[in-house]
């Protein structure tokens, strides 16, 4: 039986202060890729990561990203995967996104460090454009992604 809930879930906890915090960034479809670098590192500093505690890798797509991860998770807290697949007429989007998910998940899975999937899947660049938007505040995975590492180093280390 479902459990009955009434309101809104409870605001995570965002703390970051003292976290280190890898940033695996693919090259290829850069103009987008920046775009949630700084996305990243907003969100990061607004939950208090200090600048000084943030390293960036950058690979050279998507595919190379979980490798990379896997690497910089011995020595973060959390790593923030981040990077563009837009669909092709070919099927090389499935493989690349596909095997780039499921990398990733598996990085944090073998570590049990948290590792973000901050990669887009989109199906055109205005859609990938509109998820990474440069403005604060606005729609950006990015952000989003940094948020979410910050929240679940609290979950692994059992802290509310």
């Amino acid at each position: 039986m479902a459990e009955d809930v009434k309101g809104d879930a409870p605001p995570p906890v965002l703390d970051g202060a003292g976290l280190r915090v890898a940033i695996v960034i693919a090259r290829f479809n850069s103009h987008v890729t920046l775009r949630l670098l700084d996305g990243a590192r907003r969100g990061l500093a607004a939950a208090g990561v200090h600048d000084d505690d943030v390293s960036v890798t950058w690979v050279p797509g998507a595919f190379e990203v979980p490798l990379a991860a896997r690497a910089l998770a011995a020595r973060a807290d959390a790593v923030i995967c981040l990077g563009c697949v837009i669909r092709g007429e070919t099927a090389h989007f499935e493989h690349v996104a596909g095997q780039a998910a499921a990398g990733i998940m598996r990085v944090g899975l073998d570590t049990g460090k948290p590792v973000i999937f901050g990669v887009l899947t989109t199906e055109d660049l205005d859609q990938a454009l509109a998820r990474s938007m440069p403005e604060p505040g606005a729609h950006n995975v990015g952000c989003e992604a940094a948020e979410a590492a910050v929240e679940m180093v609290r979950v692994v280390r059992h802290r509310p």
